[in-house]
């Protein structure tokens, strides 16, 4: 009994310490883009938006989230046309050596993006479309389209196949039976995909970063440009690009939680 709650107490201790530093790192953040002249005291004397309207000029903010809405939507729909296909028949059909086409679907997700990304790179600059919207979103599409395919796997498993048999024996075609059957059951599993898709790509820095011109770069790449690039830019700026890719990527996590539980999207094998 004793070690039951000495270890309760640990566990509460722990996510205290937790919550307290990620909570402490982000109000630093947040206080720090809207003060002036905060060196020791507790708290800035002086509160002003001035350091974001100096970050959405220096950087052309309209612009900069233009291409990063462009970039994450294109990749989060075209995955999901290649994915949800290729999830369909891995859920429904047992094939030869499917075991092996499911490790060769982990691998952009299991090793670094560099290890691929500099090839693709070095490829997308020989096509001339490394510095385009059009070069960023393919390169992105190479390690979502895994996501996507083993998210909606399970979604697609849990649906029993009698509705299906159920629909084309009742003389539904098959395209018939996806759009008013498989469709609308599996829509919490394609806008948790999309979703997750969108915040892993806004999060996607190494493949971005390679492949993105000054047009077609997306918040987390111009926020390393400003806290590693040369030249002096001020620290509250930056911290101001933070709070908005912050904002941006809790907001479609929020959105997806929203839709499904994250069990729902834990790989099952048979």
């Amino acid at each position: 009994m004793r070690r039951i709650k000495f270890s309760g107490i640990l566990y509460w201790i722990a996510i205290f310490v937790y919550v307290f530093n990620v909570l402490g790192i982000i109000f630093t953040v947040v206080l720090n883009s809207v003060s002036k002249n905060w060196y020791t005291d507790w708290f800035p004397k002086i509160f002003t938006l001035e350091w974001y309207s100096y970050m959405a000029k220096e950087h052309d903010l309209p612009q900069l989230l233009f291409a990063t809405f462009a970039v994450v939507i294109s990749v989060a729909l075209t995955s999901l046309l290649i994915g949800y296909p290729a999830a369909y028949i891995f859920a429904r059909y047992n094939f030869k050596f499917k075991n092996v086409f499911l490790s060769l679907l982990l691998v952009p997700m299991l090793v670094p993006p560099m290890t691929y990304g500099i090839p693709l790179a070095a490829m997308l600059y020989k096509l001339r479309l490394a510095t385009r919207l059009s070069g960023v979103i393919l390169a992105n599409i190479v390690p979502i389209i895994p996501y996507v395919v083993l998210i909606l796997y399970p979604f697609i498993e849990q649906i029993d196949v009698s509705y299906e048999s159920a629909a084309r024996i009742l003389g539904a075609s098959r395209l018939r039976t996806f759009v008013k059957v498989l469709l609308p059951l599996t829509v919490p599993g394609i806008f948790t995909a999309a979703l997750l898709s969108i915040v892993r790509t806004i999060a996607m820095f190494e493949l971005t970063f390679l492949v993105a011109g000054p047009k077609s770069q997306t918040v987390i790449v111009a926020l390393y440009y400003d806290a590693y690039a040369a030249g002096t830019r001020p620290p509250q700026a930056i911290d101001a690009l933070a709070v908005v890719y912050f904002l941006i990527t809790m907001t479609f996590i929020l959105i997806a939680l929203k839709f499904a539980s994250p069990t729902q999207f834990v790989y099952r094998g048979k």
